[in-house]
């Protein structure tokens, strides 16, 4: 690409997920200066594994991946190639009370090796990234925009800020362009919880992922089906929309029993789990999502991406990442 005179403003990415790490990885490539920002204590957002004191691991947000789109297709070949996700050839379908159903053949699914978060890893590598900082305000400095930490600390200029979180808390990040956050409060995301679950007996179900009804659960997956994990009775089960948002501000505590007891009735048997814990993904799943990939404001330089934008999965965090670096990228240099 043409360059323009000067050098190329700086650019702060605030959030750690697919879609900001995809649009300060392209960013980056294109010669721009790139800082990531995350409140995380490692990059990845929902493409979260988790370790247990056994040593097994658990994929308690997103539970695997599709590619439709050409470039995201190019792009999990790549990770394919390189070892760092692969298929995953559980066997899928649905669960209700008194009824098992396998699914009919769909779209190949994929997982990171050995846990989503590599593919998330992989993308944040090289990058100026740090973690554990939560950014409270962006206020305008002069040309540039100044970000301040939840804690007072501040955390520098740059002439373009990119919110890449869910849109409740990019609203506030977006407040020097009206339009844009605006249209941030118009995303409607719903919440989650997500219970991880160790057993010693084998789970009596002949599925290792499936979407569950009728039940308070949406979906449940025997981790050690997926490529790369360890041996053992693992299991994630997520709460359905309804039943998150209506136990919302319960504490883990509260609710992994109350979730394990639904997957024991839609199961029809007992299970008794040597360990469970919640996690409360609090903005989980557009409903619906924008219906534009990316938001921009090249006057202001403030913007915005995620899955929120683009779609629900992560084939729409990256589609939505590239996007808007598309868009930074024109309006420096012009299309």
């Amino acid at each position: 690409m043409p360059r323009r005179g000067g050098p190329l403003p700086r650019v702060a990415v605030i959030g750690a997920g697919v879609s900001g790490l995809t649009l300060a990885r392209v960013l980056a490539g294109a010669g721009f200066p790139v800082r990531v920002l995350d409140k995380g204590r490692g990059p990845g957002g929902r493409l979260s594994t988790r370790r247990d004191a056994d040593g097994g691991t658990f994929d308690h947000g997103a539970q695997y991946f599709t590619a439709r789109d050409p470039l995201f297709v190019a792009q999990v070949e790549a990770w394919v190639a390189q070892g760092l996700a692969a298929p995953w050839q559980g066997r899928i379908g649905t669960l209700e009370p008194g009824a098992v159903t396998p699914s009919a053949k769909e779209s190949v699914r994929y997982v990171g090796v050995p846990g989503m978060n590599s593919v998330a890893k992989v993308l944040a590598d090289g990058l100026d990234l740090r973690s554990g900082v939560r950014v409270e305000r962006v206020s305008r400095d002069g040309k540039a925009w100044r970000l301040t930490s939840d804690s007072g600390e501040d955390l520098g200029l740059a002439e373009v800020v990119v919110a890449a979180v869910p849109a409740p808390q990019a609203v506030p990040l977006l407040a020097g362009a009206p339009a844009l956050a605006d249209q941030a409060k118009g995303a409607r995301l719903s919440p989650c919880w997500a219970v991880m679950a160790r057993f010693e007996a084998p789970v009596a179900l002949a599925l290792d992922g499936a979407f569950v009804k009728d039940s308070p659960l949406s979906w449940v997956a025997r981790e050690a089906s997926k490529p790369g994990r360890a041996s053992g009775e693992r299991w994630v089960l997520h709460g359905s929309p309804e039943y998150s948002a209506a136990h919302l501000e319960e504490t883990p505590e509260e609710v992994a029993p109350k979730l394990l007891e639904a997957f024991a009735q839609a199961l029809g048997t007992g299970v008794r789990a040597v360990e469970a814990v919640a996690h409360r993904w609090r903005f989980s799943m557009p409903s619906p999502p924008l219906d534009t990939r990316a938001l921009y404001d090249a006057e202001a330089g403030l913007g915005a991406c995620g899955d929120w934008c683009a779609g629900p999965r992560v084939e729409g965090a990256f589609l939505s990442g590239v996007a808007l670096a598309r868009r930074v990228v024109e309006g420096v240099r012009g299309p």
